[in-house]
């Protein structure tokens, strides 16, 4: 019997995360009086971390409380998805990187566990942050316990009415997880003011949280994000350096790299790695996924805007669909933000990625076809790069060509089983976000300056 599993032993696991800002071109984030220095960082997050966002070292070591933490499920396991192959009938090679092993059950982890470790030795002791579908609370409510600092997290209320146990989960491991908008800050109470019955949204989440955090007067607190900003890409690419690793093991190498993307951090994890290779000249298509209801990378453009609803953060270059973007309710795929990674996007306005956008009902039907035939049950998310995986190994097939397909499996489905049933029930329905919605939410960007157009190193 062929092992489906390619795994590493733990003295194979990577000791430097990857920093992709040592090999592309960046336009800087911006305040009231032009580039933000690094010290302009200092209220919101710990300067060690300030330190690796403005970073240009191509690696960065990782400590070894972190990497003593991270191997509770690192190495994580290299699977080549043979039943779905053959249930695809299709001569593409098929692998994924199952990140689902983590505690909480996701990528998340691989980032929080370092941000909680660089906030405690610089003396914090509490850490607020926001979470949608509550992965990243949850990841953050674990990594926290395991270095003694209190979390605080801001759950946008769709998600928090929907998803009960991860806010159980968050709380097992200590955190104190609050609906928002919330009446606890001034940004909450001002959104609930104008609309008491607001789904919420990723936005306002992390005005709430940042506002917690900058307002305590202790100095103890400081905010932590999910994804997004560059030292959260970096922290992910272990995934990816994992991944090269397990493939030279088999002799291997992809030629498509897909991952789902919201924010960009389990999608950059995986590929920045590779992205370095075609950077310097390997021809690899790369492929970020988002649902049609939230199309920040494939419809909005590459502007300056700001990461929150209440525009407390500087202004980013990124594809957004507005900071004041509210995700339409009956979307249940995740994936919500309004803006992407900035280096997901400067790499997207080079053409080095090429983003792809997938409908609700089709996100889940391959999340359906992967557990019936590999036989985890998939995030929400996840699926939306499991639709891509799908049409891809049926082009292969259709072309009658070998192909190798590397994609991340970011997340379990475990707690997110009311949507499957919503699916199954047939109460989900895919959403295209129209026009005109989509230059209303646009429209709060149009005085802003405008990104640069810059190219690789």
């Amino acid at each position: 019997m062929t092992a489906k599993q390619i795994l590493l032993t733990a003295d194979e696991m990577p000791r430097r995360w990857y920093n992709i800002l040592a090999d592309i071109k960046m336009n800087p984030p911006l305040g009231p009086d032009g580039p933000v220095p690094a010290e302009g960082w200092a209220p919101i997050f710990p300067m060690n971390l300030v330190e690796q966002e403005y970073s240009t070292e191509r690696w960065i070591d990782i400590p070894e409380p972190v990497l003593d933490v991270l191997s509770i499920w690192r190495p994580a396991p290299l699977v080549r998805a043979t039943a779905l192959e053959k249930a695809l009938d299709t001569p593409a090679r098929i692998y994924f990187k199952n990140e689902c092993v983590s505690p909480p059950g996701s990528h998340k982890p691989n980032t929080a566990v370092p941000q909680a470790y660089y906030n405690k030795i610089f003396g914090i002791e509490k850490l607020t942050t926001e979470t949608g579908a509550g992965q990243w609370g949850s990841a953050l409510s674990f990594a926290c316990s395991q270095f003694g600092l209190e979390c605080k997290i801001f759950m946008v209320r769709i998600s928090f009415d929907q998803k009960p146990y991860r806010k159980s989960m968050m709380q097992t491991w200590g955190g104190k997880c609050v609906a928002s908008p919330s009446t606890e800050t001034k940004a909450g109470r001002d959104i609930l003011e104008k609309d008491p019955d607001t789904p919420g949204s990723l936005g306002i989440a992390i005005s709430e949280a940042i506002e917690a955090a900058v307002s305590d007067t202790s100095g103890k607190t400081r905010y932590a994000l999910g994804s997004v900003l560059n030292h959260v890409m970096m922290h992910q690419t272990i995934i990816g350096l994992e991944a090269k690793k397990q493939l030279e093991k088999v002799n291997e190498y992809p030629d498509v790299i897909i991952g789902c993307a919201g924010g960009g951090s389990n999608f950059a994890g995986l590929a920045f790695p590779f992205v370095h290779d075609k950077i310097n000249g390997r021809d690899i298509a790369i492929y970020p996924v988002e649902p049609t209801a939230c199309p920040t990378m494939t419809r909005a453009p590459f502007v300056y805007d700001h990461g929150d609803t209440a525009k407390t953060t500087p202004l980013v270059p990124m594809h957004s669909l507005g900071h004041a973007f509210m995700p339409p309710p009956l979307h249940a795929g995740g994936l919500r933000y309004h803006g992407m990674a900035p280096t997901v996007s400067q790499l997207i306005d080079e053409g080095i990625l090429e983003p792809k956008s997938v409908t609700q009902l089709a996100a889940y039907k391959a999340g359906v076809l992967l557990a019936r035939s590999e036989g985890i049950i998939p995030a929400p998310e996840t699926n939306h790069a499991l639709a891509c995986v799908v049409d891809e190994a049926l082009k292969a097939k259709e072309e009658g060509k070998e192909k190798v397909i590397l994609f991340n499996w970011s997340g379990h489905g475990l707690l997110d089983l009311a949507a499957y049933d919503k699916y199954f029930s047939g109460d989900l329905e895919d959403y295209s976000l129209d026009d005109k919605t989509l230059e209303e939410s646009e429209s709060v960007f149009a005085d802003f300056p405008k990104p640069e157009r810059l190219t690789c190193r």
